[in-house]
Protein backbone atom coordinates (compact mmCIF):
# COMPACT_ATOMS: atom_id res chain seq x y z
CA UNK A 1 0.00 0.00 0.00
CA UNK A 2 1.12 3.43 -1.10
CA UNK A 3 1.49 6.12 1.74
CA UNK A 4 -1.40 8.05 -0.07
CA UNK A 5 -3.46 4.92 0.31
CA UNK A 6 -2.25 4.46 3.75
CA UNK A 7 -3.58 8.25 4.70
CA UNK A 8 -7.04 7.47 2.76
CA UNK A 9 -7.42 4.55 4.76
CA UNK A 10 -7.08 6.21 8.31
CA UNK A 11 -9.42 8.80 7.11
CA UNK A 12 -12.00 6.11 6.29
CA UNK A 13 -11.57 4.47 9.63
CA UNK A 14 -12.16 7.54 11.24
CA UNK A 15 -15.08 8.49 9.50
CA UNK A 16 -16.53 4.74 9.80
CA UNK A 17 -15.58 5.05 13.59
CA UNK A 18 -17.91 8.03 13.99
CA UNK A 19 -20.91 7.75 15.91
CA UNK A 20 -23.93 9.31 15.80
CA UNK A 21 -25.61 11.69 13.54
CA UNK A 22 -23.80 14.61 15.21
CA UNK A 23 -21.73 16.60 12.34
CA UNK A 24 -17.89 16.23 11.48
CA UNK A 25 -15.44 18.92 10.59
CA UNK A 26 -12.17 18.81 9.23
CA UNK A 27 -8.69 19.22 10.85
CA UNK A 28 -5.91 19.81 8.19
CA UNK A 29 -2.59 21.05 8.87
CA UNK A 30 -2.73 24.47 7.09
CA UNK A 31 -4.55 27.75 8.57
CA UNK A 32 -8.27 28.18 7.00
CA UNK A 33 -8.43 31.16 4.94
CA UNK A 34 -12.14 31.47 5.44
CA UNK A 35 -13.03 34.77 7.35
CA UNK A 36 -12.88 34.05 10.65
CA UNK A 37 -15.93 33.95 12.34
CA UNK A 38 -15.78 33.76 15.93
CA UNK A 39 -19.51 31.79 16.41
CA UNK A 40 -18.80 29.43 14.07
CA UNK A 41 -20.50 26.28 15.64
CA UNK A 42 -17.98 23.99 13.52
CA UNK A 43 -15.40 25.21 16.70
CA UNK A 44 -17.33 22.44 18.77
CA UNK A 45 -17.38 20.01 16.27
CA UNK A 46 -15.87 16.05 16.54
CA UNK A 47 -13.21 16.23 13.84
CA UNK A 48 -11.71 14.05 11.06
CA UNK A 49 -7.86 14.46 11.00
CA UNK A 50 -6.84 14.72 7.41
CA UNK A 51 -3.52 17.19 8.54
CA UNK A 52 -1.37 14.01 6.38
CA UNK A 53 -3.04 14.74 3.09
CA UNK A 54 0.24 17.34 1.72
CA UNK A 55 2.49 15.51 -0.81
CA UNK A 56 2.76 16.62 -4.23
CA UNK A 57 2.59 12.71 -5.68
CA UNK A 58 3.88 13.61 -9.67
CA UNK A 59 4.94 16.38 -11.39
CA UNK A 60 4.91 15.26 -15.37
CA UNK A 61 6.81 18.15 -17.11
CA UNK A 62 6.48 16.71 -20.65
CA UNK A 63 2.02 16.59 -20.21
CA UNK A 64 2.72 19.77 -17.55
CA UNK A 65 0.59 17.69 -15.35
CA UNK A 66 0.55 17.70 -11.42
CA UNK A 67 -0.90 14.97 -8.85
CA UNK A 68 -1.27 16.29 -5.55
CA UNK A 69 -2.59 15.72 -2.36
CA UNK A 70 -5.11 18.43 -1.19
CA UNK A 71 -3.80 19.45 1.55
CA UNK A 72 -0.67 21.14 -0.34
CA UNK A 73 -0.24 24.36 -0.16
CA UNK A 74 -0.01 26.78 -3.21
CA UNK A 75 3.65 28.11 -2.22
CA UNK A 76 5.11 24.51 -2.05
CA UNK A 77 3.54 23.70 -5.02
CA UNK A 78 4.65 26.47 -6.99
CA UNK A 79 8.32 26.13 -6.06
CA UNK A 80 8.24 22.22 -6.60
CA UNK A 81 7.08 23.45 -10.50
CA UNK A 82 8.87 26.29 -10.77
CA UNK A 83 12.23 23.74 -10.97
CA UNK A 84 10.48 22.72 -14.03
CA UNK A 85 9.65 25.63 -15.42
CA UNK A 86 6.05 25.29 -15.05
CA UNK A 87 3.43 26.76 -12.91
CA UNK A 88 0.09 26.48 -12.04
CA UNK A 89 -2.63 27.84 -14.37
CA UNK A 90 -4.66 29.37 -11.30
CA UNK A 91 -2.59 30.78 -8.18
CA UNK A 92 -5.00 32.34 -5.45
CA UNK A 93 -3.29 35.63 -3.86
CA UNK A 94 -2.19 33.98 -0.28
CA UNK A 95 0.90 31.32 0.21
CA UNK A 96 -1.05 28.87 2.37
CA UNK A 97 -4.48 28.51 0.50
CA UNK A 98 -4.46 25.01 -0.06
CA UNK A 99 -5.22 22.76 -3.52
CA UNK A 100 -7.94 20.83 -2.15
CA UNK A 101 -9.48 24.76 -0.35
CA UNK A 102 -9.10 25.92 -3.43
CA UNK A 103 -11.50 23.77 -5.19
CA UNK A 104 -13.85 24.10 -2.56
CA UNK A 105 -13.71 27.87 -1.86
CA UNK A 106 -13.68 28.83 -5.90
CA UNK A 107 -9.96 30.52 -5.49
CA UNK A 108 -9.23 32.95 -8.65
CA UNK A 109 -6.76 35.37 -9.50
CA UNK A 110 -5.07 37.05 -12.26
CA UNK A 111 -5.54 34.55 -15.19
CA UNK A 112 -9.09 34.14 -14.63
CA UNK A 113 -9.99 36.12 -17.35
CA UNK A 114 -8.80 33.46 -19.65
CA UNK A 115 -9.18 30.55 -17.36
CA UNK A 116 -11.86 30.81 -14.58
CA UNK A 117 -11.26 29.58 -11.13
CA UNK A 118 -8.48 27.08 -10.10
CA UNK A 119 -10.80 24.12 -10.26
CA UNK A 120 -12.02 24.85 -13.83
CA UNK A 121 -7.66 23.59 -14.53
CA UNK A 122 -8.56 20.53 -12.74
CA UNK A 123 -9.09 16.88 -14.63
CA UNK A 124 -9.84 14.50 -11.68
CA UNK A 125 -10.23 14.21 -8.38
CA UNK A 126 -10.20 11.41 -5.66
CA UNK A 127 -12.83 12.19 -3.40
CA UNK A 128 -13.56 10.00 0.01
CA UNK A 129 -17.10 10.07 0.59
CA UNK A 130 -19.02 10.03 4.21
CA UNK A 131 -19.58 6.27 4.15
CA UNK A 132 -16.22 5.66 3.72
CA UNK A 133 -16.35 5.43 0.30
CA UNK A 134 -13.29 6.09 -2.50
CA UNK A 135 -14.52 7.36 -5.82
CA UNK A 136 -12.19 8.71 -8.53
CA UNK A 137 -14.46 11.49 -10.44
CA UNK A 138 -13.44 13.07 -14.17
CA UNK A 139 -16.07 15.35 -16.36
CA UNK A 140 -16.50 12.03 -18.51
CA UNK A 141 -16.96 9.19 -16.04
CA UNK A 142 -19.48 7.80 -14.10
CA UNK A 143 -18.89 10.39 -11.31
CA UNK A 144 -19.01 13.42 -13.54
CA UNK A 145 -21.86 15.40 -11.46
CA UNK A 146 -19.98 14.72 -8.07
CA UNK A 147 -16.67 16.50 -10.45
CA UNK A 148 -18.67 19.49 -11.30
CA UNK A 149 -20.41 19.98 -7.81
CA UNK A 150 -17.52 19.49 -5.54
CA UNK A 151 -16.37 23.03 -6.55
CA UNK A 152 -17.60 25.75 -4.12
CA UNK A 153 -19.61 23.21 -1.62
CA UNK A 154 -17.22 23.65 1.17
CA UNK A 155 -16.69 19.89 1.73
CA UNK A 156 -20.41 19.29 2.53
CA UNK A 157 -20.34 16.54 -0.22
CA UNK A 158 -17.01 14.72 0.08
CA UNK A 159 -13.17 14.85 1.74
CA UNK A 160 -11.15 15.97 -1.51
CA UNK A 161 -7.73 13.70 -1.23
CA UNK A 162 -6.01 13.93 -4.48
CA UNK A 163 -6.20 16.06 -7.51
CA UNK A 164 -5.22 16.18 -11.04
CA UNK A 165 -4.13 19.92 -12.68
CA UNK A 166 -2.88 21.50 -15.76
CA UNK A 167 0.04 23.11 -15.82
CA UNK A 168 1.54 26.00 -18.27
CA UNK A 169 4.78 27.05 -18.92
CA UNK A 170 6.42 29.93 -16.87
CA UNK A 171 9.52 32.18 -17.11
CA UNK A 172 11.61 33.92 -14.18
CA UNK A 173 9.56 37.34 -13.95
CA UNK A 174 6.76 39.06 -14.76
CA UNK A 175 6.30 42.58 -16.01
CA UNK A 176 3.67 44.45 -14.84
CA UNK A 177 2.43 47.66 -16.66
CA UNK A 178 -0.63 49.95 -14.79
CA UNK A 179 -3.03 51.55 -16.71
CA UNK A 180 -4.72 54.32 -15.14
CA UNK A 181 -8.38 55.68 -15.64
CA UNK A 182 -10.91 58.55 -13.88
CA UNK A 183 -13.92 57.21 -14.98
CA UNK A 184 -15.86 53.83 -14.87
CA UNK A 185 -16.45 53.87 -18.86
CA UNK A 186 -12.65 54.22 -19.92
CA UNK A 187 -11.82 51.12 -17.67
CA UNK A 188 -14.51 49.01 -18.67
CA UNK A 189 -13.43 49.49 -22.06
CA UNK A 190 -10.30 48.23 -21.56
CA UNK A 191 -10.89 45.54 -19.41
CA UNK A 192 -13.08 44.22 -22.55
CA UNK A 193 -10.53 45.02 -24.89
CA UNK A 194 -8.00 43.09 -22.79
CA UNK A 195 -10.39 39.76 -22.72
CA UNK A 196 -11.05 39.97 -26.15
CA UNK A 197 -7.70 39.93 -27.65
CA UNK A 198 -6.35 38.09 -24.63
CA UNK A 199 -3.01 40.18 -25.47
CA UNK A 200 -2.02 39.92 -21.75
CA UNK A 201 -1.36 37.18 -19.62
CA UNK A 202 -2.20 38.26 -16.22
CA UNK A 203 -5.04 40.50 -15.48
CA UNK A 204 -6.63 42.04 -12.14
CA UNK A 205 -6.70 46.02 -10.86
CA UNK A 206 -7.71 48.25 -7.95
CA UNK A 207 -10.34 50.60 -7.78
CA UNK A 208 -8.79 53.16 -5.64
CA UNK A 209 -11.48 55.79 -5.37
CA UNK A 210 -14.59 56.15 -7.51
CA UNK A 211 -12.52 58.27 -10.17
CA UNK A 212 -9.26 56.52 -10.10
CA UNK A 213 -9.07 52.97 -11.57
CA UNK A 214 -6.38 50.94 -12.06
CA UNK A 215 -5.45 48.06 -14.12
CA UNK A 216 -2.94 46.07 -13.54
CA UNK A 217 -1.43 43.69 -17.01
CA UNK A 218 1.18 41.36 -16.52
CA UNK A 219 3.39 39.07 -18.95
CA UNK A 220 6.18 36.81 -18.42
CA UNK A 221 9.45 38.06 -18.45
CA UNK A 222 12.90 36.09 -19.54
CA UNK A 223 15.12 38.90 -17.70
CA UNK A 224 14.31 41.97 -15.86
CA UNK A 225 16.49 45.26 -15.13
CA UNK A 226 15.45 45.08 -11.33
CA UNK A 227 12.74 43.43 -9.68
CA UNK A 228 10.52 44.10 -5.97
CA UNK A 229 9.17 41.91 -3.22
CA UNK A 230 6.19 42.88 -1.53
CA UNK A 231 6.60 41.01 1.80
CA UNK A 232 7.66 43.60 3.93
CA UNK A 233 7.81 47.71 3.48
CA UNK A 234 6.25 47.99 0.27
CA UNK A 235 2.69 47.30 0.21
CA UNK A 236 1.43 46.20 -3.44
CA UNK A 237 -2.14 47.56 -4.08
CA UNK A 238 -0.28 51.40 -2.92
CA UNK A 239 2.11 50.45 -5.94
CA UNK A 240 -0.07 50.65 -8.65
CA UNK A 241 -1.40 53.79 -8.22
CA UNK A 242 2.09 55.15 -8.30
CA UNK A 243 3.98 52.99 -11.29
CA UNK A 244 3.38 52.66 -14.48
CA UNK A 245 5.45 49.51 -14.64
CA UNK A 246 6.83 46.55 -12.65
CA UNK A 247 9.31 43.66 -12.32
CA UNK A 248 8.73 40.65 -10.03
CA UNK A 249 10.21 37.25 -9.89
CA UNK A 250 7.13 34.74 -11.00
CA UNK A 251 6.74 33.86 -7.23
CA UNK A 252 6.85 37.14 -5.96
CA UNK A 253 3.84 38.21 -8.44
CA UNK A 254 1.69 35.65 -7.43
CA UNK A 255 2.29 36.41 -4.03
CA UNK A 256 2.25 40.32 -3.72
CA UNK A 257 -1.22 40.61 -1.97
CA UNK A 258 -0.06 38.16 0.69
CA UNK A 259 -0.11 40.25 3.63
CA UNK A 260 -3.64 41.37 2.25
CA UNK A 261 -5.05 42.71 -0.44
CA UNK A 262 -5.99 45.99 0.33
CA UNK A 263 -6.15 45.64 4.53
CA UNK A 264 -2.13 44.76 4.40
CA UNK A 265 -1.02 43.71 8.30
CA UNK A 266 0.72 45.53 9.78
CA UNK A 267 -0.84 48.83 8.20
CA UNK A 268 1.49 51.10 10.14
CA UNK A 269 4.88 51.97 8.55
CA UNK A 270 6.43 51.52 12.23
CA UNK A 271 4.68 47.83 12.80
CA UNK A 272 5.86 46.73 8.91
CA UNK A 273 9.17 47.93 9.79
CA UNK A 274 9.14 45.93 13.30
CA UNK A 275 7.04 43.22 12.32
CA UNK A 276 5.99 42.79 8.65
CA UNK A 277 8.64 40.68 7.61
CA UNK A 278 7.16 37.92 9.83
CA UNK A 279 3.85 38.62 9.65
CA UNK A 280 1.44 37.68 6.50
CA UNK A 281 -1.99 36.69 5.94
CA UNK A 282 -0.93 33.17 7.79
CA UNK A 283 0.22 34.25 10.89
CA UNK A 284 -2.96 36.52 11.18
CA UNK A 285 -5.47 34.18 10.52
CA UNK A 286 -4.02 31.14 12.86
CA UNK A 287 -3.75 34.14 15.80
CA UNK A 288 -7.28 34.74 15.14
CA UNK A 289 -8.67 31.62 15.07
CA UNK A 290 -6.66 30.79 18.25
CA UNK A 291 -7.95 33.33 20.03
CA UNK A 292 -11.68 33.45 18.06
CA UNK A 293 -13.82 33.26 21.70
CA UNK A 294 -12.02 36.74 23.14
CA UNK A 295 -12.90 38.38 19.53
CA UNK A 296 -15.82 40.44 19.49
CA UNK A 297 -18.01 39.72 15.97
CA UNK A 298 -18.06 43.20 15.23
CA UNK A 299 -14.26 43.69 15.53
CA UNK A 300 -13.77 41.11 12.40
CA UNK A 301 -14.18 43.91 8.84
CA UNK A 302 -16.40 42.85 6.08
CA UNK A 303 -14.71 40.67 4.21
CA UNK A 304 -16.41 39.28 0.92
CA UNK A 305 -16.12 38.60 -2.89
CA UNK A 306 -19.16 39.71 -5.34
CA UNK A 307 -19.21 38.66 -8.99
CA UNK A 308 -20.95 40.91 -11.19
CA UNK A 309 -22.10 40.34 -14.62
CA UNK A 310 -19.50 42.52 -16.83
CA UNK A 311 -23.07 44.49 -18.46
CA UNK A 312 -24.09 45.41 -15.12
CA UNK A 313 -21.13 46.43 -13.38
CA UNK A 314 -21.83 50.19 -13.79
CA UNK A 315 -25.09 49.79 -12.19
CA UNK A 316 -24.20 47.88 -9.24
CA UNK A 317 -21.10 50.59 -8.40
CA UNK A 318 -23.63 53.21 -8.90
CA UNK A 319 -25.95 51.75 -6.45
CA UNK A 320 -22.75 50.43 -4.22
CA UNK A 321 -21.23 53.86 -4.39
CA UNK A 322 -24.66 55.22 -3.17
CA UNK A 323 -25.15 52.63 -0.36
CA UNK A 324 -21.87 51.74 1.07
CA UNK A 325 -19.05 53.74 -0.51
CA UNK A 326 -15.74 51.96 0.91
CA UNK A 327 -12.89 51.95 -1.39
CA UNK A 328 -10.14 50.68 -2.56
CA UNK A 329 -11.35 47.41 -4.15
CA UNK A 330 -9.42 44.53 -5.88
CA UNK A 331 -11.09 44.07 -9.39
CA UNK A 332 -10.39 40.79 -10.61
CA UNK A 333 -12.17 40.15 -14.10
CA UNK A 334 -13.30 36.24 -14.74
CA UNK A 335 -14.55 34.27 -17.27
CA UNK A 336 -17.94 32.88 -16.91
CA UNK A 337 -18.91 29.42 -17.01
CA UNK A 338 -22.57 27.82 -16.92
CA UNK A 339 -21.49 25.84 -13.58
CA UNK A 340 -23.45 22.76 -12.48
CA UNK A 341 -23.45 24.14 -9.12
CA UNK A 342 -25.73 27.27 -9.69
CA UNK A 343 -29.10 27.18 -10.49
CA UNK A 344 -29.90 27.52 -14.07
CA UNK A 345 -32.50 29.68 -14.21
CA UNK A 346 -30.21 32.30 -12.35
CA UNK A 347 -28.17 32.53 -15.65
CA UNK A 348 -31.30 33.65 -17.64
CA UNK A 349 -31.05 36.87 -15.67
CA UNK A 350 -27.90 38.00 -18.11
CA UNK A 351 -25.94 36.56 -20.84
CA UNK A 352 -22.44 37.78 -20.02
CA UNK A 353 -19.12 35.91 -20.89
CA UNK A 354 -17.09 37.83 -18.48
CA UNK A 355 -17.95 38.80 -14.64
CA UNK A 356 -15.94 40.76 -12.40
CA UNK A 357 -14.41 39.91 -9.18
CA UNK A 358 -15.02 42.83 -6.42
CA UNK A 359 -13.29 42.17 -3.39
CA UNK A 360 -14.33 44.04 -0.53
CA UNK A 361 -11.76 43.68 1.75
CA UNK A 362 -11.59 45.63 5.61
CA UNK A 363 -14.83 47.44 5.56
CA UNK A 364 -15.91 48.45 9.46
CA UNK A 365 -19.15 46.76 10.26
CA UNK A 366 -21.75 49.08 11.54
CA UNK A 367 -24.73 48.13 14.08
CA UNK A 368 -27.00 50.21 12.03
CA UNK A 369 -26.39 48.23 8.47
CA UNK A 370 -25.94 44.87 7.77
CA UNK A 371 -23.69 44.95 4.85
CA UNK A 372 -23.26 41.69 4.05
CA UNK A 373 -27.33 41.37 3.62
CA UNK A 374 -27.45 44.49 1.50
CA UNK A 375 -25.41 42.92 -0.77
CA UNK A 376 -26.84 39.60 -0.86
CA UNK A 377 -30.16 41.20 -2.20
CA UNK A 378 -28.56 43.43 -4.62
CA UNK A 379 -26.86 40.73 -6.29
CA UNK A 380 -29.84 39.01 -6.51
CA UNK A 381 -31.91 42.06 -8.34
CA UNK A 382 -28.73 41.85 -10.80
CA UNK A 383 -27.84 38.33 -11.38
CA UNK A 384 -24.77 38.67 -8.92
CA UNK A 385 -23.18 35.69 -6.83
CA UNK A 386 -20.94 36.06 -3.88
CA UNK A 387 -18.51 33.97 -2.46
CA UNK A 388 -19.80 32.23 0.45
CA UNK A 389 -16.52 32.04 2.72
CA UNK A 390 -17.28 35.27 4.78
CA UNK A 391 -20.84 35.50 6.59
CA UNK A 392 -24.06 34.80 4.82
CA UNK A 393 -27.31 36.23 5.96
CA UNK A 394 -29.55 34.50 2.77
CA UNK A 395 -33.03 32.92 3.93
CA UNK A 396 -33.30 29.18 2.21
CA UNK A 397 -35.61 30.19 -0.19
CA UNK A 398 -33.58 33.05 -1.64
CA UNK A 399 -30.06 30.68 -1.39
CA UNK A 400 -31.87 27.98 -3.50
CA UNK A 401 -32.23 30.75 -6.48
CA UNK A 402 -28.59 30.47 -6.91
CA UNK A 403 -27.04 27.49 -5.73
CA UNK A 404 -28.52 24.44 -7.74
CA UNK A 405 -30.52 22.24 -5.25
CA UNK A 406 -31.78 19.55 -7.69
CA UNK A 407 -27.68 18.89 -8.54
CA UNK A 408 -26.83 18.72 -5.07
CA UNK A 409 -29.33 16.93 -3.45
CA UNK A 410 -28.64 14.17 -6.09
CA UNK A 411 -24.90 13.74 -5.51
CA UNK A 412 -25.71 14.70 -1.50
CA UNK A 413 -27.55 11.18 -1.72
CA UNK A 414 -24.54 9.21 -2.93
CA UNK A 415 -22.07 11.28 -1.24
CA UNK A 416 -23.06 11.93 2.19
CA UNK A 417 -26.58 10.81 2.75
CA UNK A 418 -26.49 10.74 6.96
CA UNK A 419 -25.26 14.50 6.43
CA UNK A 420 -22.44 14.37 8.26
CA UNK A 421 -20.69 17.03 6.80
CA UNK A 422 -23.87 19.22 6.41
CA UNK A 423 -25.57 20.68 3.73
CA UNK A 424 -24.57 23.89 1.71
CA UNK A 425 -26.99 25.72 3.28
CA UNK A 426 -26.81 24.77 7.33
CA UNK A 427 -23.08 24.75 6.92
CA UNK A 428 -22.58 28.65 5.11
CA UNK A 429 -25.68 30.22 6.42
CA UNK A 430 -26.56 29.00 9.84
CA UNK A 431 -23.02 27.12 10.96
CA UNK A 432 -20.87 29.82 10.56
CA UNK A 433 -22.97 32.34 12.67
CA UNK A 434 -23.51 30.29 15.35
CA UNK A 435 -26.96 29.01 14.45
CA UNK A 436 -28.17 25.46 14.64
Amino acid sequence: MSDHEQKVTRIIEQLKSHKGNTPVSLKKKAVSHEVPKTKDRRHLDSKIDISGLNKIIEIDPDKRICIAESGVTFVDLLNSTIEYGLTPIIVPELKTITIGGAVAGCSIESMSFRYGGFHDTCTEYEIITANGDVLICTPENENKLLFQMIHGTFGTLGIISKLKFKLIPAKPYVRVEYEMYNNLNDYRSAIWKHFKNKDVEFMDGIIHTASEYVLSLGNFADKAPYSHRYDWMRVYFKSTREREEDYLKTPDYFFRYDKGVTHVNPKSFIGRLLFGKTTGSTQVLRMVDRFHRLIPPDKIPVTIDVFIPFSKIEEFLDWYRHEIDFFPLWCVPYKARNYEWIAPRFFSKTNDELYIDLAIYGLKKRSDKNFYKMLEEELLKIGGVKTLISENYYNESDFWKIWDKENYYKVKQQTDPNNFFRDLYTKTCRTMIGLV
